[in-house]
């Protein structure tokens, strides 16, 4: 009897622990904030280093003479422009730092270059009236059937570029974080290859009928000059993947003035030799395209 009464005093206290549960209020679950999620936003700010590839399209203003040095008078001058096209190939190095939307940056590359050129020039010969030519002399012959007039004598130049370089200063807005658009300006130099060559004939020997003799004669003069200038540009640049970027660039470059002489085998009207010489200017117009990587890490991601 004892442990009935037991029993049923431990089921009562249970199901009175029970309703009294159920009149308590149920505790809702506590709910937090989630972080605003702000889009990854890619920082230039480093070094990177890549290489490039395209086509240059290159100029000379050329000035060929021809000086008698026995009277010092200039007996031909000629201009000729040619173009000195081919295609670049090298790499590239340099800094970025970004401030907000805009980014600064210093970049120095070095190219190979394929690119060369030629031009020439013509001082006219003499005539059965007229023997002498400005740059040559002719022959008086006993009667006008023998007169040898004096022969053209024709110059030419060829010129190369053979490597070049920059060292530039970058400026730019970021068009969208991943794409940067700049102009970009400073230093330029490069290796420029002359050859210069002269060709005609010289009449010598004594006056009269078959008295005189033609010798056909060429003379060449090769130079290799580091020059020195500027260059001034535009270009886009934009991430592809990671830590790598993409770009199209334009650049134009002006190295200035290249010039030398050589004495010739030409006998100018004085009896002295010529002397030929040449000043060129060279300008250059390079579209490129290249790929950078860039060593520090390509997002900073808030929230």
């Amino acid at each position: 009897m004892k442990r009935l009464l037991i029993g049923i005093s431990a089921a009562t206290s249970l199901l009175a622990t029970g309703a009294f549960a159920a009149d308590l209020p149920v505790k809702q679950p506590v709910y937090t904030k989630a972080p605003v999620y702000v889009d990854p936003v890619y920082d230039w700010t480093g070094f990177y280093v890549g290489g490039n590839g395209g086509y240059s399209w290159g100029n000379s203003n050329s000035t060929l003479s021809l000086v008698d040095p026995g009277t010092g008078i200039i007996l031909n001058s000629a201009a000729t422009k040619f173009h000195m096209d081919g295609g670049i190939g090298g790499a590239q190095l340099g800094y970025n730092w970004q401030r907000d939307r805009w980014v600064f940056g210093l970049e120095a590359d070095i190219q190979a270059s394929g690119q060369a050129g030629n031009g020439s020039a013509v001082c006219a010969g003499g005539t059965a009236a007229v023997l002498n030519s400005l740059c040559a002399i002719g022959h008086i012959g006993d009667t006008v059937p023998f007169n040898v007039p004096a022969f053209p004598v024709t110059q030419s130049i060829a010129e190369s570029l053979d490597w070049f370089g920059t060292v530039r200063g970058r400026i730019g807005p970021t068009i969208t974080p991943t794409i940067l658009a700049y102009v970009t300006g400073g230093l330029a130099y490069g290796q420029v290859g002359v050859s210069n060559t002269i060709g005609g004939n010289n009449i010598t020997g004594p006056q009269g009928v078959n008295g005189s003799t033609i010798t056909p004669f060429t003379g060449a003069f090769s130079n290799s000059t580091l020059k020195v200038g500027w260059t001034l540009g535009v270009g886009v640049e934009g991430v592809i993947w990671g830590n790598w970027t993409a770009k199209l660039e334009y650049l134009y470059i002006d190295l200035g003035n290249v010039s030398g002489s050589f004495a010739t085998p030409l006998i100018a009207p004085s009896g002295a030799f010529a002397t030929s010489s040449y000043s060129s200017h060279i300008t250059d117009n390079i579209l490129r395209v290249g790929i950078n990587y860039k060593f520090t890490g390509p997002v900073v991601a808030k929230y």
